[in-house]
Order: structure tokens, then C-alpha cells, then sequence
């Protein structure tokens, strides 16, 4: 007897409806002006920002629907990896290629030291504030997703840490195992906190009370974490370090999983699209770190916008107890990004225990790690989303002034010291259809990995989908919080 399909449970399109309806309605309540931090103004749109968050909703509702009905069996489980030509496995991460790539990221940590240290204090002008928060921290983003983990070719730590165990090999005559053996329960948590270190450096700590993070400030900053990092690597062994302890490593890797290439015992290969990705959860610490992604971007998106006040009147109240202005800015801030940061891992684990509601759902503890990758995309649309207008147009200073004056004392290295910044390269409504086209595309991603991942899980494509209505609801939740955020009027 043919076996009636069962509708799905009322709570979990309640909150799919919810999410459908409450999400372009907060849009829509924003008035329409200037865009937050680092992002271009999106004046006289062509489309109002509400119907914008109504059809990325729909597109989500669509794509659910169609995955649903054609997606009823595992796709992205088998990475089918198939190494690349000999040749071009060896120009692309050969010794010689190894050598001079490592020698390139440690001569760049040294400029940004240098630089940081002995150039001028105007943030604008000094080589070191571009190039770390703009150039490494968002163009490695980039590259990690088309092309791999390049970082780890150009990991200045790891070139310096690969060099001296090989001076000592060389003395020695034999490699000695490091002392201590890295504990598996910390997983990733190091690299979590180095990343949420690094941002508060930027946000928190160098902004709001001063013109801006001092360059000295970043290159101090250098040399401690290379100080860390180096005593790390001594203790648990340079590769174990980078693979787990190290914040950047980690970080980058976790979106090279979203690329077609890598490199698999040193031998370049291609794998399927988005079958890099179902396996980044296993390890402790990676779910806190794409979350920690998605919530400190959110936190930089809103601070200028729907966070305005709440941080200012915290700001008040600290100077009310008796705190001095710069320590009273650091605390609210802290205070509203570790709010940001629980306000999306409690988005994310509404979704994680409405999922665990549907019969044969794992323990709560495992579903949320396997569906760890499936936040991702979604990291990769927010950053697009919330920084495109900011790297466009800061990477022609990188490569122009700061390049050719890195000092800011007046130099001409390159002959393109006295260049500047095409704004007009890329208008402002331009950038908002890049900036939806990101979230829109991010978050189909993720419910593809997402839908995937619950075939894989549930067997029944028809419970698959069930338990998929709690994620389509965190899918519009964060599509919506991500227009939201983008429409926020500058005060």
C-alpha cells in the first residue's frame, strides 16, 4: 500500500513562515541611506531594499522547493579527487615553488612590521593597515576560494619554522620529535580565539576614540602573535601547529574547502564542486569559527547602523560608573560584539534543534557539527556583502601610493606614488547588486550542503526535508539580517 506523505510538523513552517514574513518586514521598517562600515551609499536604487529582501526570501523558498523534490540522495559526500599533471603539481607547490612563496610571505611580515613600527602614524598613508586588514585579510579569502590554500605556500610562519627545523636537521644529523604532543581536544579553539583577537584589534580596540588603529599598534601586534606562534610550533611541531593551532592557517582553509583544488601529499589535484566542505565540522572549534565569522562581520555591518545606539548608550553607562572614555569604548564594544556573536550561534542552534525534533535526528551535539559546513557560504556572502565596496576600492591604493611610499615619508619607489582611487570604477548601485547577488548565492549554497548533508543523515528524502524547514529558516533569518544590515542608515 502506497504510503501517504506526511505533512510537515506546524512549528517548523511556523518558523519558516516567521522568518519569511518577520525578515523583509525588518527591512522594510529601515529607512533607506547610507550603507554601515566600509560599504558604499546605496542612494536612489532602482528597487526599494524591502522587495530586494522579498525575492532573496523567495529565491531561498524556490530553491528549497526544488531540492526537496530532485535532490533525494547524497551528492557532495565523495570527493572524487583526481591529482593534477605531474608538471604542474610541481610548479604549483614544488620545492622551489615552496621556498620562494615562503620567502615572499616572510619578507612581507617583515615589511608590515617594519613599516608598522618606523612609518608615519596617518593609518591612510602607512603600507602596514591596508595590507593586513584589507589585502591579507580579505584578498587570501578570495584567493583561498578559487584556488585553494595558498596561505599555507605563503605562511611566513611556517616558511621560518620549516627553515629552522631544517638548519637543525642538518646539525643534528636527525629530526627530534617536538616535546609535547597537541591535545585533540583543543581542536581548533586556539585559532578560533586568534581570530576573535584579531578582529577585536581592528573593531574594538584601535576605532571609536582615536582616528583609527595605529600603525605601531599593528606592528606590535605582529611581532607577538609571531612570537606565539613561533613558541607553538616549537612545542607541538610546525605542521601540527599550522593545521590546528594557528588562527590564519585554519581560517583561510576553512574557505579554501569551498574550491575545486588541493593538495593532497604535496601533489596538486581537482575535486568536485562543494565536496571539499561536508567534512570541516569534525574536528572541535570549527562550527565556533565560521560562526564566529559570520557574527564578527555582522557586528562590524551593524555597528554604524542598528547597533548605533545600543553601543552608545552602553558607552554611556560605562562612563556613568566611572570608566574613562577609551576604556568605556572597548567594554561596550566587547560587551555588543560577544552579544552579535551569541545572537548568531543562537540562530544557528534554533535551527540545529528543530532539525533534531524529526525522527532519527543524531544527538544535538553531533547534528550541529555536521552541519558546521553548511555556514560557510554564508560566511564568504557576508564578507563579500559587507566589505566588496571597501576592497575594490582600497586594493588600488595598496598597489599604487601605499606600494610605491610605504612610510608614508614621501617616497617614490615605483613611480606611482602620487596616484589615487578611481570611486568612480564601480557606482553605488552597482555594488549593492553585488552585494545582494552575494547573499543570494551564499545562502542557496548553503542549503544545498544543508539539504545534502540531511539525505545523508535521514536516509528518507522525505524527513530530509522535513528537518530542512528549520534550516530554511535560519537561511532567511540570515539572508534578511545580512539586507537588514546593508540598508542601516549612517546616524
Amino acid at each position: 500500500m502506497r504510503r501517504l506523505r506526511q505533512p510537515p510538523p506546524r512549528r517548523a513552517v511556523a518558523w519558516a513562515g516567521l522568518a519569511l514574513v518577520a525578515g523583509p518586514a525588518l527591512v522594510l521598517a529601515v529607512p533607506e541611506a547610507a550603507l554601515g562600515h566600509a560599504l558604499v551609499g546605496k542612494q536612489d536604487l532602482p528597487i526599494p531594499a524591502w522587495l530586494f529582501a522579498w525575492g532573496a526570501s523567495l529565491v531561498l523558498i524556490v530553491s528549497f522547493a526544488v531540492l526537496s523534490i530532485a535532490w533525494r540522495s547524497p551528492k557532495l559526500t565523495e570527493e572524487r579527487w583526481r591529482p593534477s599533471a605531474g608538471w604542474l603539481s610541481a610548479l604549483a607547490n614544488g620545492p622551489v615553488t615552496q621556498a620562494v612563496t615562503g620567502l615572499i610571505g616572510a619578507l612581507l611580515l617583515v615589511v608590515v612590521i617594519y613599516t608598522g613600527l618606523e612609518g608615519t602614524e596617518a593609518p591612510d598613508r602607512n603600507f602596514s593597515i591596508t595590507f593586513v586588514f584589507v589585502t591579507f585579510w580579505l584578498g587570501l579569502v578570495l584567493l583561498s576560494v578559487l584556488f585553494g590554500d595558498v596561505f599555507k605556500s605563503f605562511n611566513p610562519w611556517r616558511a621560518v619554522g620549516r627553515a629552522f627545523g631544517g638548519v637543525f636537521r642538518l646539525a643534528a644529523g636527525q629530526s627530534a620529535p617536538p616535546p609535547l604532543s597537541y591535545p585533540e581536544r583543543l581542536g581548533h579553539w586556539p585559532a578560533v580565539v586568534g581570530i576573535v583577537a584579531f578582529v577585536w584589534l581592528e573593531l574594538i580596540y584601535g576605532t571609536g576614540v582615536t582616528l583609527g588603529l595605529r600603525p605601531e599598534t599593528v606592528g606590535i601586534a605582529a611581532l607577538t602573535y609571531s612570537a606565539i606562534t613561533f613558541v607553538a610550533m616549537a612545542l607541538f611541531g610546525v605542521e601540527k601547529w599550522i593545521e590546528r593551532g594557528e588562527a590564519f592557517s585554519v581560517y583561510f582553509r576553512m574557505f579554501s574547502r569551498l574550491s575545486l583544488f588541493e593538495v593532497r601529499d604535496g601533489r596538486l589535484g581537482r575535486r568536485r564542486f562543494l565536496t571539499g566542505a561536508p567534512s570541516w565540522g569534525e574536528i572541535g572549534g570549527s562550527l565556533a569559527l565560521v560562526l564566529v565569522t559570520i557574527g564578527v562581520t555582522t557586528f562590524d555591518g551593524g555597528s554604524e547602523g542598528a547597533l548605533d545606539s545600543p553601543l552608545n548608550s552602553t558607552f554611556d553607562l560605562m562612563r556613568d560608573i566611572g570608566f574613562g572614555i577609551v576604556p568605556a569604548f572597548r567594554l561596550s564594544g566587547s560587551i555588543w560584539m560577544a552579544i552579535v556573536l551569541a545572537g548568531v550561534a543562537l540562530l544557528y542552534m534554533i535551527g540545529i534543534r528543530g532539525m533534531h525534533t524529526v525522527k532519527g535526528a543524531p544527538p544535538v551535539r553531533e547534528l550541529a557539527r555536521s552541519f558546521a559546513h553548511t555556514m560557510i557560504p554564508i560566511a564568504l556572502a557576508y564578507l563579500v556583502a559587507h566589505y566588496f565596496s571597501l576592497f575594490v576600492f582600497q586594493e588600488q591604493a595598496q598597489f599604487t601610493y601605499l606600494l610605491s611610499d610605504p612610510l608614508g615619508d614621501g617616497s617614490d619607489l615605483f613611480g606611482t606614488a602620487s596616484s589615487g582611487v578611481d570611486y568612480g570604477l564601480i557606482g553605488a548601485t552597482g555594488v549593492w547588486y553585488v552585494q545582494v547577488a552575494a547573499l543570494v548565492i551564499g545562502h542557496v549554497t548553503a542549503l544545498t550542503l544543508a539539504h545534502d548533508r540531511a539525505v545523508t543523515i535521514w536516509k528518507d528524502p522525505q524527513l530530509a526535508a522535513r528537518s530542512q524547514y528549520w534550516m530554511l529558516a535560519v537561511m532567511v533569518g540570515f539572508t534578511c539580517l545580512g539586507l537588514y544590515l546593508l540598508s542601516q542608515a549612517n546616524a
